[in-house]
């Protein structure tokens, strides 16, 4: 049994608190990011989000630490197959907080790298 991965979801990278509008103004501004804004739902944990092309990129604070919550993530055919998966081989998985639209959990590599895994929901 192997993963059925769909193609990259989007990737998130973080910023220092208090740097919302300076990442607004480089992503946004700099780089012409469209912002997604009006969603239907808050984003999480203070997300801003824009558009890249096909995927997203997701910006949020956080403090310096050893497990940054920085990752990729990538949209997989069968999200409770793929979970049964890991588990299998001993790997532990952290249920994310809900976005609509979408069921996805976290987990880390070897090496302490978060990756992502979400279905789209119809």
């Amino acid at each position: 049994m192997k993963i059925e991965f769909e193609r990259l979801n989007h990737i998130m990278l973080c910023i220092p608190h208090g740097a919302e509008e300076a990442a607004r103004a480089f992503y946004g501004g700099v780089l012409g990011l469209e912002e997604l804004r009006d969603l239907g739902y808050p984003l999480p944990n203070g997300a801003i989000w824009f558009q890249m092309g096909d995927i997203e990129l997701h910006i949020r604070a956080e403090q310096a630490s050893e497990l940054s919550q920085r990752h990729p993530a990538f949209e997989v055919k069968d999200l409770e197959a793929a979970r049964l998966l890991l588990e299998s081989h001993g790997i532990a998985i952290r249920t994310d907080s809900p976005i609509p639209g979408r069921n996805r959990f976290s987990f880390r590599d070897p090496f302490g790298n978060r990756i992502e895994l979400i279905q789209m929901l119809a």
